[in-house]
């Protein structure tokens, strides 16, 4: 077992959420014009809209400049934005039913088992981070892009995924096929820490994401 570095959070977490249109789904490029109007709960986060509109947290953070979003006040107005979507060239999703679900990435279908909304944080191969064990994950592999640690009692070791949501510069744009290949003792329930290529105080920057995990049938 890994022992990773806990990395800080950041006050608003960079993510990309899929948004369904028909029946396919494109991921979120850029925030655009306002198209509509949210009147603020005493429960309205700018979490809980990007997760209701399908936008990121900085997509509305964007759109509502003036805001304070420690201290959204009930009934405030909120606004909306609605995302220019262009259509990913790495993967697309295609629903033949609510329980049935496809994805395509590099060119290879995968069926999709379970969608988990994780928080995702970043790590290295660098000796401080994984102690006695190396730059090697749960399976003697070494670490690479795509090495994801998880834990099993949520997400089976060895289980392919795609991840979309993240904002790095080291990882693929848009989405990544992973392997759940790696664990540790910090990483429990829905987070999952991702490796990054390059030194420990680069992958900091990484912060905390939230992600959308794309849990793949083998």
């Amino acid at each position: 077992m890994n022992f990773r570095m806990a990395m800080p959070m950041k006050k608003w977490a960079r993510t990309a959420v899929a948004a369904i249109a028909g029946i396919t789904i494109a991921w979120s490029a850029a925030s655009a014009d306002a198209a509509t109007t949210h009147i603020a709960s005493k429960t309205t986060t700018f979490w809980t809209l990007s997760q209701y509109y399908s936008l990121t947290v900085q997509q509305i953070a964007n759109a509502n400049p003036k805001v304070d979003a420690n201290n959204i006040a009930v009934g405030s107005r909120l606004a909306i934005p609605t995302p220019d979507t262009a259509k990913d060239n790495t993967a697309a999703m295609k629903m033949a039913s609510a329980n049935d679900q496809q994805l395509i990435a590099g060119g290879k279908a995968y069926d999709v088992a379970k969608t988990v909304q994780a928080t995702a944080t970043a790590y290295t191969a660098a000796a401080s981070e994984n102690g006695k064990w190396g730059a090697l994950d749960y399976f003697g592999n070494s670490l690479k892009v795509g090495t994801v640690a998880v834990d099993p009692n949520h997400i089976a070791l060895g289980t392919k995924l795609y991840i979309v949501g993240y904002d790095y510069d080291g990882l693929p744009v848009g989405g990544m096929l992973a392997s759940a290949s790696d664990m540790g003792s910090s990483i429990k329930g829905n987070r999952i820490d991702i490796f990054v290529p390059g030194t420990t105080v680069q992958a900091k920057s990484f912060g905390m994401q939230y992600v959308k995990v794309y849990v793949l049938k083998s």
